[in-house]
Parts: structure tokens; C-alpha cells; sequence
């Protein structure tokens, strides 16, 4: 496995929308590894595809045991063209980026999400998320669509540097 590099706002593959992938094969499987490992080294929760200049629907998501302290297990997925197909509820938190380093705002996302996507053995999935979770993926969907966090936020005074803001209080995906 290899850390791969990100790519950070400025960059215009983070406003293109991602194409679908028609097959998972091999090398599909290879970057989702590599995918995990830089989203890990990066200490993130969440990356996609656009993210590391690579322009198609694939997004991981590694949520850890316990993360929002509920003694929930850890969850790892590995999303190929990921669409959310159901959603409800409206909660604020702060997010953070991995391609926008050092910065985080406060972001309206559905409180629950069930996602339908296809797995690495080109299986269909049906997730139904909450939580964290529920909040990385939609991340990642945005990310699959052009979409950044600061377009999302709607009170642009919450938008602050990561040390104004407890670390531990930001989801960075």
C-alpha cells in the first residue's frame, strides 16, 4: 500500500463532478488500500476519489470504536458511486477537510442517511448510517459531486482556524 497525495482547495478536480465506475476490478481494489492508508496517515475519517486527483466515484470511510462516544464498533466501508437514496433529521456540527487543511465550520446534515452504493465484489450495498457516519458520507458524496464544506456552511462566522476549536469536536474527512 502507498500514501497518496492530496489534493487541496484551489485545485479545480475538487469542483469537477466524479464519473461512475462501471466495474470494480483489481485495480479499483488496490486504490481503496491505498486510499485507507492515506486517509489514516492523514488522520482523517473519510476520503474520496477527487481528493487524491483521481476523477471517479469511490469514497473510504473509516469511523473509529467509540468516536461519538457511544460504544459504537468501528465501522470501515469502501463506497463505489455512493448515493443517497433517504435521509431525515437536521443536525450542526463542525467539519474540517483533509484538502483544506487547518479550517472548519459548522455544517447542517441530515441526522440519518441510508445509502445505497457497491461494494469492492461489485455487490450492491444498502447502509443505513447516523451519527458520525452519517456525516462523513455525505462529506465524501459532496466531495464526489464538486461539493466542499464551506459551501455548505451557512453562518460563515463559524468558519475559524482548527486551534479556535477543540481537535476533538471536528470531523476531518
Amino acid at each position: 500500500m502507498a500514501v497518496l497525495d492530496l489534493v487541496y482547495e484551489g485545485d479545480p478536480r475538487l469542483r469537477q463532478k466524479a464519473t461512475k465506475i462501471r466495474h470494480v476490478d483489481d485495480s479499483l481494489r488496490r486504490l481503496a488500500a491505498n486510499m485507507h492508508e492515506t486517509m489514516h496517515a492523514a488522520r482523517g475519517v473519510g476520503l474520496a476519489g477527487p481528493q487524491i486527483g483521481i476523477m471517479r466515484r469511490i469514497a473510504v470511510v473509516h469511523i473509529p470504536e467509540n468516536y461519538d462516544d457511544d460504544g459504537a464498533p468501528a465501522v470501515t466501508l469502501n463506497l463505489v458511486n455512493p448515493e443517497i437514496i433517504r435521509a431525515h433529521g437536521r443536525v450542526c456540527a463542525y467539519e474540517g477537510c483533509l484538502s483544506i487543511p487547518g479550517w472548519t465550520g459548522e455544517v447542517p446534515r441530515a441526522e440519518a442517511i441510508t445509502v445505497k452504493a457497491i461494494d469492492l465484489d461489485n455487490r450492491p450495498l444498502r447502509i443505513k448510517a447516523h451519527k458520525s457516519l452519517a456525516r462523513a458520507i455525505q462529506h465524501e458524496i459532496d466531495h464526489l459531486d464538486g461539493i466542499l464544506f464551506l459551501d455548505r456552511v451557512e453562518d460563515k462566522a463559524t468558519i475559524r482556524q482548527l486551534e479556535e476549536v477543540g481537535e476533538e469536536d471536528v470531523v476531518e474527512a
